[in-house]
């Protein structure tokens, strides 16, 4: 297997390639392994997002081991989808129309490539138990596992396979733990629509979100910076543990991470203005404390932060009306 650099070049000639061969007009992509014992059912996603590539390396690296026969599936089932979202991986870009992981629901009318994207997956992952959704992230820091939320029969997520997502997310190797995701854009997209309270499910609804609607159970793992040449790695590593945890192949359960921090999404804040400008260079993880300036808007406004915390997925070059950054704090549900 080339190390990570080179398969980041390979993958470069392989979008340009791609790009030629008008990826909307191509069929979608899907590898399963299958058991004849029975199992949980695994499925594996890369490139939700076009530039996110090193879920798309790993992939490809467990199904070259798996086709060699150096880790053979022993029971269940294992789908593995190498790029999920083929248009804007050609175009080496975030979106091919629109962002993928928000407002995954199928569509009888598809009005754009995402929503033909969505008429194909969701069924897919619909047909297994976990799903593993590999991805990076624009700005610099470390590894971290998103979670989904505690058991509960409420109106925005209502869940009963928590304690499973808990096991996997201190198998993964990341010793940081986010959730809330849901339930913050929501309070997000209602700020934006000027309602006094609008779930907006299905507006936050992403692969994790939808796998949980249909009874699955599912993780996120933000495997690092896009150019990180580690994340390949964070991302073959998470897989394998995985399997292991599922015992979807042969070996030990892999031993839980001895350290996690806990953090629960609480705001999101919108880039509303070219002008908008962060106070900071701000990194995902960077902490801050109740008062101080995060950044100042276009006509001078400041941005303070309204309780102790950590900044998450900051993006100071978001396009206005756009996610700028969220807020998280310490959360106590898996830190250790």
């Amino acid at each position: 297997m080339p190390g990570p650099r080179a398969c980041l070049g390979w993958l470069t000639e392989s979008a340009s390639s791609l790009a030629l061969q008008t990826p909307s007009m191509s069929p979608f992509k899907s590898l399963t392994f299958v058991s004849p014992r029975p199992r949980a059912k695994l499925i594996v996603l890369g490139a939700v997002h076009g530039n996110e590539i090193c879920g798309t390396l790993a992939i490809q690296r467990v199904i070259n081991e798996m086709d060699g026969g150096a880790m053979p599936i022993t029971a269940g089932q294992l789908t593995l989808v190498p790029v999920t979202n083929p248009l804007a991986y050609a175009r080496r870009r975030r979106n091919g129309d629109r962002n993928l992981n928000r407002n995954l629901v199928p569509r009888s009318a598809p009005r754009d490539y995402e929503d033909h994207i969505a008429n194909w997956l969701c069924p897919l992952l619909a047909r297994h138990d976990v799903l593993l959704d590999l991805h990076s992230f624009h700005s610099a820091g470390s590894a971290f596992v998103l979670l989904g939320p505690p058991d509960n029969p409420g109106p925005i997520e209502p869940f009963s396979h928590a304690a499973r997502e808990e096991a996997l997310a201190l198998r993964l190797g990341v010793s940081r733990a986010v959730e809330g995701w849901l339930s913050c854009y929501a309070a997000g997209v209602a700020r934006r629509s000027g309602a006094a309270a609008a779930p907006a499910i299905a507006e936050g609804m992403g692969t994790t979100e939808y796998m949980r609607s249909v009874g699955g159970w599912a993780l996120t793992l933000e495997c690092g910076q896009h150019d990180d040449p580690h994340a390949p790695e964070v991302a073959y590593q998470a897989i394998v543990n995985a399997l292991l945890h599922l015992r979807l192949i042969d070996g030990p359960d892999p031993a839980e991470v001895p350290q996690m921090e806990g953090l629960l999404l609480c705001e999101v804040m919108d880039r509303l203005h070219p002008g908008d400008t962060f106070a900071r260079d701000w990194k995902s993880f960077d902490p801050f404390v109740a008062g101080q300036l995060i950044g100042t808007r276009h006509d001078g406004t400041p941005v303070s932060a309204p309780f102790d915390g950590r900044v998450v997925f900051p993006k100071a070059d978001a396009d206005p009306g756009q996610e700028w950054f969220f807020l998280a704090k310490p959360h106590t549900r898996l830190s250790r």
